[in-house]
């Protein structure tokens, strides 16, 4: 499954010199991509990147001053928050104002 954000992620990692979370992203992105033909592209694109805006949360508490880091978790959390919407459900007619 090619998420460009988590591409940007590990190159990021890489030079951030957090080598050993780039083999922890490729294992649970290969994890994730056996579950694709049940789930859906979608599903397993919007767990992928939960995971990557809770490592860059965690990145930025590491290194608050990284522009790079800060930008990418916006990019992320938007991403990941306009792919998440099309999962919620619809409330019924009964249920609105």
């Amino acid at each position: 499954m090619n998420v460009p954000e988590i591409e940007e992620l590990k190159k990021l990692c890489e030079e951030l010199g957090e080598k050993e979370l780039i083999a922890r992203i490729d294992s649970f992105v290969a994890l994730n991509e056996g579950l694709e033909s049940k789930k859906g592209k979608e599903f397993i694109e919007v767990s992928i990147l939960g995971f990557a805006e809770g490592m860059l949360t965690s990145l930025r508490a590491k290194y608050p001053g990284d522009e790079r880091v800060v930008k990418l978790l916006e990019r992320v959390s938007a991403r990941r928050a306009e792919l998440d919407e099309q999962f919620r459900k619809a409330k019924p007619p009964i249920f609105e104002g």
